[in-house]
């Protein structure tokens, strides 16, 4: 059988050409050369001028059956969480961490599950069939229906899967699998692409769900073309230190869900395990009040976590303070510095900052502000803030206070787990009192540090 042809074409310009060159001869970038199939299409222009090729059937929106989709529950409920209820059949996701986190391990946990009541398969591409077998033996997992083969090349995957039918498939890992019909080696960006498409039409039309297990670079982004992440339903993450026995799941995308949702599991000797109460991960226990350390409430997807944010505000030794922030963006730690400065009037240009959010969770959005500032001005003065105190709340460059979303789901979790004190924006004061908590609503900043006094 003839190789298929290919070209390289420029990831930047389009531009193509029939040899690799370290430089695009286009518009001159550097390394952006990548092997591409040539599309052979043969005389499909002249099949669609004699009208021989004919479409899908163009249907109205309210004639097609809006039908919900049935779900595979995994077995393992924060997993499920993330995924929106569970696998769906034909859906394809992928799942991306650093080496050693934990994927491969929570996968066949979730297909030893998924093997009591589903035809199951996992394709295992970095290591043998022996090794797997020998890790579902240490984690002492009942996969006596799990169905297993070590292989790389995708044309015998497909075959496989044609032959078996499984109704859940895992590729572990996508950057290991190659294909004939490119002569680039496993990997590349070709590679990666040509290969997810192939399992992604395949799922599509024989409604199998494929699980690809996906490498990561050193930024923490999946590594291959952005393309893979758009030819998915989901797009999953895995977060935390390797040294932490905590692990994150994040959903960046969903078709089937919501996104931005996050599951929490603990690192044990039989495997990963679901945290039921996973604020408790991010809370320090202190014995005693301390300074520079502030509990705010976030929200994660549909649910809320109180996160514990911890400063340590020195004096500099260098000319150019430094501004150092963990689990918080360093940018915006800057800008809310400059507001501390301007309208709170606490002057931090000859300290050096540093931030950190307990736990290794990462906080995105802008409601983390105000307890940021709470944090960094204790710190400052030396003095805890007072016992029990919770706050969450946006800050403008004006020095005022924006209101957080869902503020009376992060008020209720902040009354469940026994705090008593909540400084919010005035905007998210909840019409009903919330028993056990008292909720004090600011509209600035200035007006946030001198309640803050008076209570201490």
């Amino acid at each position: 059988m003839a190789k298929a042809k290919t070209n390289y074409t420029c990831t930047e310009c389009g531009g193509v050409s029939n040899k690799w060159s370290g430089q695009c001869p286009s518009c001159n970038v550097w390394n952006s050369m990548v092997e591409t199939l040539v599309d052979t299409g043969g005389n499909r222009f002249s099949a669609q001028a004699q009208g021989l090729v004919q479409g899908a059937p163009v249907m109205k929106l309210s004639e097609i059956a809006a039908v919900d989709v049935p779900r595979y529950p995994t077995g393992i409920e924060e997993f499920d969480r993330v995924l929106g209820g569970g696998l769906v059949s034909g859906g394809v996701v992928l799942i991306g961490g650093d080496p050693g986190i934990g994927k491969s391990t929570l996968l066949l946990q979730a297909l030893a599950n998924l093997s009591k009541e589903k035809k199951v398969l996992y394709i295992s591409g970095e290591e043998s069939g022996a090794q797997v077998a020998l890790r579902a033996r240490r984690l002492a997992i009942d996969a006596d229906d799990l169905q297993l083969q070590a292989e790389i090349q995708l044309e015998k995957i497909l075959n496989t899967l044609a032959e078996l039918k499984p109704q859940v498939a895992v590729i572990d890992s996508i950057q290991t699998l190659y294909s004939d019909a490119l002569s680039s080696a496993p990997g590349s960006v070709a590679q990666v692409r040509e290969c997810a498409a192939q399992l992604t039409r395949v799922a599509k039309q024989s409604g199998i769900t494929i699980i690809l297990v996906g490498h990561v670079t050193k930024e923490g982004a999946l590594a291959g073309p952005r393309v893979l992440e758009h030819i998915v339903d989901t797009v999953l993450y895995f977060e935390g230190d390797t040294h932490s026995s905590f692990r994150l799941i994040r959903a960046f995308k969903n078709r089937f869900g919501a996104v931005n949702e996050l599951g929490v599991f603990a690192m044990t000797e039989k495997g990963l395990k679901g945290v039921s109460n996973p604020s408790a991960l991010f809370l320090s226990q202190h014995q005693a009040a301390v300074p520079g350390s502030c509990v705010m409430v976030t929200q994660e997807g549909s649910r809320p976590l109180l996160v514990e944010i911890q400063a340590l505000v020195d004096s500099s030794h260098v000319p150019n303070a430094r501004r150092l922030s963990v689990g918080l963006e360093q940018n915006r730690l800057a800008m809310l510095l400059a507001v501390l400065n301007r309208h709170g009037g606490v002057a931090a240009h000859d300290q050096d900052v540093f931030i950190n959010a307990v736990g290794g969770v990462k906080i995105s959005e802008p409601a983390a502000d105000l307890a940021v500032l709470l944090a960094i001005q204790s710190s400052m003065r030396s003095k805890p803030l007072p016992r029990g105190l919770v706050a969450f709340g946006e800050v403008g460059l004006a020095g005022e206070i924006r209101p957080a979303p869902r503020g009376q789901e992060r008020l209720r979790e902040a009354a469940k787990l026994g705090f008593s004190i909540a400084l919010v924006p005035k905007s998210n004061l909840p019409k009903q009192k919330i028993e056990g908590l008292q909720v004090i609503g600011v509209e600035r900043i200035d007006e946030a540090m001198a309640k803050v006094r008076e209570l201490a």
